[in-house]
C-alpha cells in the first residue's frame, strides 16, 4: 500500500525487512508497477530487472511469477521507446509460456496479444494484423464468442484494421463488439458506449460522416446522462462529436463545441493535459477556417499543433 501510495522511499525500505524472498519479490514487483504508474520509467525498469533476476534465482527461469515479471518488464520497456528489447524479450515469453502453458492458456494469449500490439507501435502492421486474427480465432474457439477476452480480441482487431486501412473490415467488426455488449452489458454500461464510440470512429474513417455525427451525438446525450459533463468518458465524446463537425464542415457547430469542451476540459484536467492541448489547438484551426483570425491567435496561448495530438481517441473498453 506504500507503493500504491507513492510513498516510494518508506516502500523500498519496507522490502528491505521481509524475510521471505517470496513475499518480498512481490512486493518488489508491485513497487515496480507503482513507479511505472507514477512515470518514474528508469526506476521502474530497474526495479524490474532485479525483480526478473532475482524471480529466476529463487523459483527457475518456467515460473509463472518469472513470466510475468518479464513481460511487466518489456511493457516498460515499451513506454520509453525502447522497442527492439521489449518485442524480443516479448517474443520469448510468448514461446516460454507456450511451452509451459500451452498456446491455449490465457496467460499466453494474453502475451501475444501484447507482442501483437508492440509490432503495431513499431509500424510492423501487417505482422500485427495477422497475429490478432489468430489471437481472435483462438479465444472464439477457447472461450466461445460471448467472454469478455474474446470480444476485447474482436475489438483490438477492429482498431489495427483501421490502421492497416480494413475499413470496411473494421467498421463489420465494431459492429458486432457493439452488438454483443448491448447484449450482454446493456447499452448504458461503460464498454457499450465505449464500443458506440469507437464505431462512430471507423464511420467517419469510412467516409460515413451522417451515421458519425448520429452515433456520437447518441453517445454525447447517454453519457451527458449516465457520467455527466465533467467525467473523462463525456470530455472524450464532446471532442470527438466536434472534431467530426470539423470534417463535415460545420464550423459553427464545431466552434461552440469546441469552445465548451475545451473550456471544461481546462478546469477539469488543467492546461497541460494532452486532451487540453489537442481541444485549444482545433479551436484556434476552426477559428481561423472561419475568418476568425484574431480569435484564433488570443486562443493560441501557448501555440501548439493540433496534428501533435491524435485527432480522434479510440476508446480501450
Amino acid at each position: 500500500w506504500l507503493a500504491a501510495s507513492w510513498r516510494f522511499d518508506e516502500a523500498e525500505a519496507a522490502l528491505g525487512t521481509i524475510t521471505s524472498e517470496e513475499v518480498a519479490l512481490e512486493g518488489a514487483n508491485a513497487v515496480a508497477q507503482s513507479y511505472e504508474s507514477a512515470g518514474r520509467l528508469t526506476d521502474a525498469i530497474a526495479l524490474f530487472e532485479e525483480v526478473v533476476a532475482d524471480s529466476v534465482r529463487v523459483f527457475g527461469s518456467g515460473h509463472v511469477a518469472v513470466l510475468k515479471s518479464r513481460n511487466s518488464l518489456a511493457g516498460a520497456l515499451m513506454m520509453v521507446g525502447r522497442f527492439d528489447g521489449a518485442i524480443s524479450l516479448y517474443e520469448e515469453v510468448v514461446a516460454d509460456s507456450v511451452r509451459i502453458f500451452g498456446s491455449d492458456d490465457l496467460a499466453t494469449l494474453s502475451v501475444r496479444s501484447n507482442l501483437a500490439g508492440a509490432l503495431l507501435a513499431v509500424g510492423r502492421v501487417g505482422e500485427a494484423v495477422v497475429m490478432f486474427r489468430e489471437l481472435l480465432a483462438d479465444r472464439l474457439r477457447v472461450f466461445g464468442a460471448d467472454h469478455s477476452v474474446t470480444i476485447v480480441a474482436r475489438k483490438s482487431l477492429a482498431g489495427v484494421c483501421l490502421v492497416a486501412g480494413c475499413v470496411d473490415e473494421a467498421v463489420a467488426l465494431y459492429e458486432e463488439v457493439l452488438a454483443d455488449r448491448m447484449r450482454i452489458l446493456g447499452p448504458d454500461h461503460p464498454d457499450t458506449l465505449a464500443s458506440r464510440g469507437n464505431l462512430a470512429y471507423a464511420y467517419r474513417s469510412a467516409g460515413r460522416l451522417a451515421d458519425a455525427m448520429a452515433l456520437y451525438e447518441e453517445v454525447l446525450a447517454d453519457r451527458m446522462r449516465i457520467l455527466g459533463p465533467d467525467h473523462p468518458d463525456t470530455l472524450t465524446s464532446r471532442y470527438n462529436l466536434a472534431h467530426a463537425y470539423w470534417e463535415a464542415g460545420r464550423l459553427a457547430d464545431a466552434i461552440t463545441l469546441f469552445e465548451e469542451v475545451f473550456a471544461d476540459q481546462l478546469r477539469v484536467l488543467g492546461p497541460n493535459h494532452p486532451y487540453t492541448v489537442a481541444s485549444r489547438g482545433y479551436l484556434a484551426r476552426t477559428y481561423r477556417e472561419a475568418g476568425r483570425v484574431d480569435d484564433a491567435a488570443a486562443v493560441l496561448n501557448p501555440p501548439t499543433d493540433p496534428d501533435d495530438v491524435d485527432a480522434h481517441r479510440i476508446e480501450s473498453r
